[in-house]
């Protein structure tokens, strides 16, 4: 298993104890683990979840294939949850849903991607999957969540990146 993002270890704290989290893109499950490994219950969805096929059978944890770019419904209707995870996968028009998804009072938004100037370090390098600046600190004001830590800029670990990164939180 990949090690988890640092953001999302930094920020952990700000997640209520006990809270379901939603776990988009999940991929190999680097978060879905990490949560469940808190005690969380957790809802992970990708359009592949194969690679959690081990998690099948853990009553708290929720697998969901879902095919979020195809233009299908939102597959979580009126779901909310105490946070919300993306790290690496960037699809604005998504960014209404994940904010509909936080709970109602106190969700917490941890995300973490790449933003314009990350093709000086290979992939991703279309503009259509980086960030602009200030992008995710701008829609979270503009959705009325409270940003709790906002970073962007170059990073040299786990790679060389260009990343921008935002926990928020839900009035």
């Amino acid at each position: 298993m990949t090690d988890i993002s640092r953001w999302i270890a930094r920020c952990v704290g700000l997640v209520p104890a006990g809270a379901a989290v939603l776990d988009v893109a999940a991929g190999g499950g680097r978060h879905t683990r990490f949560f469940r490994g808190r005690g969380h219950p957790v809802t992970a969805i990708d359009r592949d979840v194969s690679e959690l096929a081990d998690l099948v059978a853990d009553p708290g944890t929720d697998l969901l294939s879902a095919d979020l770019e195809g233009g299908a419904p939102w597959p979580l209707p009126g779901r909310t949850f105490g946070a919300v995870i993306v790290a690496n996968y960037l699809h604005r028009p998504l960014w209404p849903r994940l904010v509909e998804a936080l709970a109602p009072s106190g969700g917490v938004l941890l995300y973490e991607t790449f933003m314009v100037g990350n093709e000086r370090f290979g992939r991703p390098s279309n503009p259509d999957f980086l960030l602009r600046r200030d992008e995710l600190r701008d829609l979270a004001l503009a959705a009325g969540l409270d940003v709790m830590a906002f970073e962007q800029g170059d990073v040299a670990e786990p790679r060389p990146a260009t990343t921008q990164r935002i926990a928020a939180r839900r009035r």
